[in-house]
């Protein structure tokens, strides 16, 4: 049995899902397989070659768990209470392509594997829905340790192709069917700096609410237009304010971004289509390097290589302070691509994806 899941790209909305608003992501062609075969006893044996791991448990304890983040036994543990049974124990390699610890999803890619591939080879097989095991997916790595966390990188890959999450006021998925180029995704091998962005990105950010609707109990981030914006310049600093114009500007762009996005279907001709998605990607990327602050000097080498090359436009990935950012390059990618790696970073050439597969049903 063998199962794969891609990894993910945001494409709009990116920190903005914690403060309830919509993101739109995408599937990438990088991807996390996991493929094995039943024992004939109770034990689960998973072997990580490209971590250099090897993972030994028994189904008769994976509860409570023993280590931190025990994303192993906790898939297995939910699709317990979901009904599902394990008679026997089960031999598996993974092996994936995906960037690890860089913004691109792997570990979510990871257990929506490991959820679909419990499903199927199960005693009695529920065959889930993509959604369904995102919504597993999440229930194994943030509900069930209770993380915070949103579901954009469970659907994202589970689902697979480029789909507009609404999180408020409540959960909705929609499949968009661009007609899309080639993206170029690059790595600046630096870390992520999570926490301190996430420090100034959202918690920044919930402050700048919380002032702003004390003062106006009528501003709401999901509609106040950008024009309305100077009724508060002086309640708040210079900093504050550049954080708040930048949050409403990305959630107007995302707005744009899927009004773009679903036009351009397949059979439709508009040739204007790559240009302005490249600018509104470029747009964002503004916002989040000039006041969200997740990008790195590395990083806007990166892209100012890329752009030259010939890249449309493009945008820091993830928590950023390190990580990926992607450019879309339909007709340069690989000149743009050999552009990243000479200011440092790792470069792949990408193209949106299926969600998680079926690739090999031998068990």
């Amino acid at each position: 049995m063998r199962i794969s899941t891609p990894g993910r790209i945001c494409l709009f909305g990116e920190h903005q899902d914690y403060l309830g608003l919509p993101v739109i992501a995408a599937a990438i062609s990088r991807r996390i397989g996991i493929e094995g075969t039943y024992r004939n006893d109770q034990k689960v044996i998973l072997h990580l070659p490209d971590l250099g791991l090897r993972e030994e448990f028994s189904l008769s304890d994976t509860f409570p768990y023993v280590i931190q983040r025990d994303y192993f036994r906790s898939t297995i543990n939910v699709l317990k209470r979901k009904g599902l049974v394990f008679s026997r124990g089960f031999e598996c390699t993974i092996h994936g392509n995906i960037p690890i610890n860089s913004g691109t999803s792997s570990s979510s890619a990871l257990i929506v594997s490991w959820a679909h591939f419990l499903d199927k080879m199960s005693d009695n097989p529920v065959n889930f829905s993509q959604k369904e095991l995102g919504e597993i997916a999440n229930a194994a790595e943030v509900l069930e340790f209770g993380e915070p966390g949103g579901m954009m990188d469970h659907y994202s890959t589970a689902i697979g192709n480029v789909i507009y999450l609404e999180s408020t006021p409540e959960i909705r998925v929609e499949t968009l069917t661009p007609k899309l180029g080639a993206f170029v995704l690059g790595d600046s091998l630096e870390p992520k700096d999570t926490l301190g962005i996430l420090a100034r990105c959202r918690f920044g950010m919930e402050d700048v609410i919380k002032k702003v609707t004390s003062f106006n109990p009528q501003f709401s981030i999901f509609s106040t237009p950008t024009e309305h914006l100077t009724d508060y310049q002086n309640i708040l600093s210079d900093d504050e304010m550049g954080l708040l114009k930048a949050n409403i500007d990305d959630r107007d762009i995302l707005l744009e971004g899927k009004l773009l996005l679903s036009k351009n279907i397949e059979g439709a001709v508009d040739r204007s289509f790559d240009e302005d998605f490249g600018n509104l990607l470029y747009r964002h990327y503004k916002n989040l390097r000039d006041y969200k602050r997740t990008s790195t000097p590395k990083i806007e080498k990166m892209m100012d290589a890329a752009l030259q090359a010939g890249a449309l436009g493009g945008k820091i990935n993830g928590s950023g302070g390190g990580g990926c950012m992607f450019v879309y390059a339909p007709q340069k990618a690989e000149e743009v691509a050999e552009a990243i790696e000479r200011e440092g970073g790792k470069s792949y050439i990408i193209t949106v994806d299926s969600g998680t597969i079926l690739e090999d049903a031998q068990p």
